[in-house]
């Protein structure tokens, strides 16, 4: 509930406050750029009907009246009057005054190792999964908070983590097709299609945009060792932030460069930080893949000792025990994780018994979107 609106500056600004005591300023032309009616946003899908332009360049608030769990204004020079929702507008209130540091995530991402992961890991029935909205948003959920989730109950059979992507949304097909084999073979074009070890890494650093989401579903699996690990990049990130803020700074400012040119006419390339913030510094990506980096030629001379030493201790974290969870997959099972954030990798195995796996990959905002959407059909159950 609002408990005062006073209008200031000649009416270009507005502060509010609850009963809570929250106090936040508005402005009169962010106010009316955002209204919530149904001139200025479609009542069907919330897009938005009219452009800046549209709004007067001298716009004002010329009364503010409040009403049982909303606010009123109305604009002049147009004289419309528009209602606020009290609870909408807190939940958009941008004046702030704490600075948050470079590196924060959102609240919906829960960062992990191994002594808080390795025996709860987040993992769903395919059948549940299929049939239940309950068991779908809890899995999505585990994948949105933690990058990667398991999936059981799978056909042991080619093409079927198309079926894990159907849950949310669609493959993303590359140059290595709508999914590709991961086994052994002869002259590999990558070496994920040996039986030596993997090291933790990200898929697709030369890519731009990289794909979001990987993948991989387990159709047979008889070999000693092979097993899949994941590490939470952004957990590695905060240990080399908290010991060392300058590496981190110098990571985080300065692009590498990825490559790929395994395929017949295919030559892919690509320039981002290997810790990648958003312009109000939240820790949005890490490009992590040591078999595609290429020459680093972006870094000032000056730094460029400081780059690889932060660069070799980043490395260092990633094959960190302590940072890595460990399963074995079985025929039937998949897992998923989050491309932008959770590294992932193989333990070497024997050249005795089989090891087949398949991989696709997803973008992750249609993951976000079906999870946004049974979360809203939840809530107005709930109503």
């Amino acid at each position: 509930m609002l408990t005062h609106a006073l209008i200031g500056d000649e009416g270009r600004t507005i502060e509010l406050g609850w009963e809570n005591g929250t106090r936040a300023r508005f402005h009169a032309m962010w106010l009316r750029d955002n209204a919530l009616d149904d001139k200025t946003r479609s009542a069907g899908n919330g897009q938005r009907l009219i452009t800046i332009l549209d709004v007067p360049a001298d716009t004002r608030i010329g009364a503010a009246l409040i009403k049982p769990g909303a606010l009123e204004l109305t604009f002049v020079p147009e004289g419309k009057t528009v209602s606020f929702p009290a609870e909408w507008l807190g939940a958009h209130a941008y004046d702030r005054v704490e600075l948050r540091k470079g590196g924060w995530t959102s609240d919906a991402v829960e960062r992990w190792t191994r002594a808080t992961m390795q025996n709860s890991v987040p993992r769903a029935g395919y059948a549940a999964a299929s049939h239940d909205r309950q068991t779908l948003r809890e899995w999505l959920s585990a994948v949105r908070r933690f990058g990667f989730a398991v999936m059981d109950g799978l056909p042991a059979e080619s093409g079927a983590l198309c079926k894990v992507s159907d849950l949310f949304g669609y493959i993303r097909e590359t140059n290595y097709g709508r999914w590709f084999e991961v086994r052994a073979e002869v002259n590999p074009s990558n070496l994920a299609y040996t039986n030596l070890g993997l090291q933790a890494h990200t898929d697709n650093p030369y890519r731009d945009p990289v794909p979001t989401l990987q993948i991989l579903s387990c159709i047979e699996n008889t070999v000693d060792g092979g097993e899949s690990s994941v590490v939470d990049g952004f957990a590695v990130a905060e240990a080399l932030q908290t010991e060392n803020p300058e590496g981190f700074r110098l990571l985080s400012s300065y692009p590498a460069r990825f490559e790929y040119a395994g395929s017949s006419g295919v030559r892919l390339q690509a320039k981002r930080p290997m810790i990648e913030l958003g312009p109000d510094g939240e820790l949005i990506c890490i490009r992590f893949n040591n078999r595609s980096l290429a020459p680093t030629v972006d870094v000032p001379f000056a730094e460029m000792g400081k780059y690889y030493a932060a660069y070799r201790r980043f490395a260092e974290l990633i094959e960190d025990p302590r940072f890595e969870v460990t399963f074995k997959l079985e025929a039937g099972q998949a897992f998923i994780v989050d491309n932008t954030r959770v590294m992932h990798a193989r333990k070497a195995f024997s050249g005795t018994g089989k090891r087949w796996l398949q991989g696709c990959y997803a973008d992750k905002d249609g993951l976000l979107s079906t999870l946004a959407a049974i979360e809203h059909g939840f809530r107005e159950a709930a109503e």
